[in-house]
């Protein structure tokens, strides 16, 4: 560990740093130098120069995501000590591979030392980051499932039907983020409306961190679509993408002519 510093001399800080393998951003509330630093952030994940963390509050989703647009960049919201731990020890010990050739058996060896607690965590990093990229967008035949009407009542009535075994069974047993995530955004898509990332956070039924990441990587591959909020530069909404849409569309209409009657 290089050092600390205040939020407010955080850019300056890093501005005259050499070389860090990782970043830790620790961030409590909104502050005049917030997007500075998050600008370098997003240059310092792109180039990479650094592996940067974000640690955020959960009222600071919309904010962070709005500026943050690099997918290197990790978002952590509300994350305990333990899960900053593990992030920083995944990040640094990934870098290590990237950027040496010889020498680093060493360092990896101390690294997978660390407590059982961080080793699990940083393994759970790994492991979703390898998941990321075996997902796969097959969108639906022609004239699949066409000829039923879809009505957003239809999906909130899956989405009440899923809540609900949360009153009976741990909700642990039937985490699905991506797909608690897609029904919302089809409803949020046929009633006309915007979703925030906060609101497609909480959607998702995980905890914040989680969804963002699977909000992420569900954007990169094209299912999910980032949009301004022409009114406010400082939060964007998240939209199904067309294919994702008649994906969608086609799953429930080839399930009411299957004889499944949802909502």
């Amino acid at each position: 560990m290089i050092g600390s510093e205040r939020i407010a001399d955080a850019h300056e800080r890093l501005s005259r740093q050499a070389s860090v393998d990782s970043v830790l951003i620790e961030l409590s509330e909104d502050t005049p130098q917030l997007d500075r630093l998050l600008e370098w952030a997003n240059h310092a994940a792109r180039d990479g120069s650094a592996a940067p963390i974000i640690s955020l509050p959960g009222e600071l989703i919309d904010v962070v995501a709005a500026r943050i647009d690099e997918p290197k960049v990790q978002l952590l919201c509300d994350a305990t000590v333990e899960s900053r731990t593990g992030a920083l020890a995944f990040a640094v010990a990934e870098r290590k591979h990237r950027l040496h050739d010889h020498g680093v058996e060493a360092d990896d060896e101390r690294l997978r030392r660390l407590s059982e607690e961080v080793a699990r965590i940083a393994s759970a990093l790994a492991e979703l980051s390898t998941s990321a990229k075996t997902v796969h967008f097959v969108p639906p035949a022609r004239g699949e499932g066409e000829g039923t009407e879809i009505d957003a009542e239809m999906v909130r009535g899956l989405i009440r039907i899923r809540r609900l075994r949360d009153q009976f069974f741990p909700k642990d047993f039937f985490a699905d983020p991506a797909w608690d995530m897609l029904l919302d955004l089809l409803a949020a898509r046929l009633e006309h409306s915007r979703v925030a990332v906060s609101s497609l956070c909480i959607a998702a039924a995980v905890p914040a961190t989680t969804a963002l990441r699977w909000i992420r990587t569900l954007t990169e591959h094209g299912l999910f679509v980032r949009r301004q909020d022409p009114e406010d530069g400082r939060r964007i909404f998240i939209e199904l993408s067309d294919e994702a849409s008649q994906a969608m569309i086609a799953y429930f209409r080839t399930a009411h002519q299957m004889g499944f009657r949802i909502g």
